[in-house]
């Protein structure tokens, strides 16, 4: 009987990984409620999937983080994360999805308070996240001269992570795919809110995409999901997600690397859509609040948009 009285579940969080077992505990903490400032009162869960790492990350490991955490394994997974995700909303109970194709990127501590609020004051948005490297470059670059785990792990000491979550940007820079900043368009966001309704009418994400890794997947999502009909686009400001290095395929292949990658991923994406991709020009409405440590990329990203008023166009 208890469970018929049980408050419905307003967000769940799917979050991927595969051998994060330094990583994802950070992600984790960030969306623990100790963590999560406003988040009281929010029925939120955090669905870890787990796309087949060996020895899985584990059950008891993941339900440590808070009563609202969950962990499903995936035996015999694809490389690709679209099946993985596809499957973590089937299995969540939120109203609202949150994708986080990245287990090893932490969030600043606003993302539940103010990606709630959004869904309380527009009626379908597409809610978007703007993500972040740890260190002092794009990672692909940082990694050649030297960046490494050990050399993150003294960083986030550094900053007393996770004390004041809103210190990562200022050891933070840009992701590929956010190098315009807040006011200029974006690729992709490593953390995509929108109804579970919506999630099924655009068909989740796209299995075609089965290059390891996912190749273009998440940005096809992304594309797919603000340019919905009559679909609003928020982007939280003041918030982000911000990427550990782990030997990632896309982040922390090296720059050579990557660029072979995004040939034959961009390949891949014309081939099942037929066009080149392109991010998606629609204008974004700003939720959120800026924190001090953020005024510096606002400033950055206000130049950058003042130099390129077409970019909309």
């Amino acid at each position: 009987m208890l469970g018929f009285f049980r408050k419905p579940v307003e967000l769940s969080f799917i979050v991927i990984t595969y051998h994060m077992e330094r990583e994802l505990p950070r992600t984790l903490q960030s969306l623990s409620r100790s963590y999560q400032l406003g988040s009281a009162g929010i029925n939120y869960e955090v669905l870890v999937v787990d796309n087949g790492s060996r020895p899985p990350f584990g059950k008891e490991r993941v339900e440590a983080y808070g009563e609202n955490f969950r962990y499903l394994y995936l035996e015999n997974a694809p490389s690709s994360p679209a099946y993985a995700l596809n499957q973590g909303v089937e299995n969540s109970r939120g109203a609202i999805v949150c994708l986080m194709i990245d287990g090893a990127r932490i969030a600043s501590p606003g993302l539940v308070r103010w990606a709630s609020a959004a869904f309380r004051i527009f009626a379908d948005p597409t809610v978007s996240v703007l993500g972040w490297h740890l260190g002092p470059d794009l990672q692909n670059r940082s990694i050649t001269a030297g960046y490494n785990q050990q050399k993150e792990d003294a960083l986030l000491a550094e900053i007393d992570f996770p004390q004041d979550g809103y210190r990562l940007f200022e050891t933070s820079v840009f992701a590929g795919s956010c190098q315009g900043g807040w006011f200029l368009p974006i690729g992709e966001s490593n953390a995509i809110f929108l109804r579970r309704e919506s999630y099924w009418s655009i068909n989740g994400y796209d299995e075609r995409f089965d290059a390891t890794g996912g190749g273009l997947v998440n940005l096809d999502f992304y594309r797919r999901a603000v340019l919905r009909d009559k679909a609003e686009l928020v982007i939280l400001l003041g918030e982000g997600v911000f990427h550990q290095i782990h030997g990632g395929i896309a982040t922390n292949a090296g720059e050579e690397r990557l660029k072979r990658n995004i040939q034959s991923w961009r390949a891949q994406y014309k081939k099942i859509r037929g066009i080149d991709f392109a991010p998606p020009k629609k204008r974004p409405i700003y939720l959120g609040t800026l924190p001090a440590a953020v005024l510096p990329s606002v400033e950055e990203s206000a130049r950058k948009a003042a130099a390129n008023p077409a970019a909309w166009e």
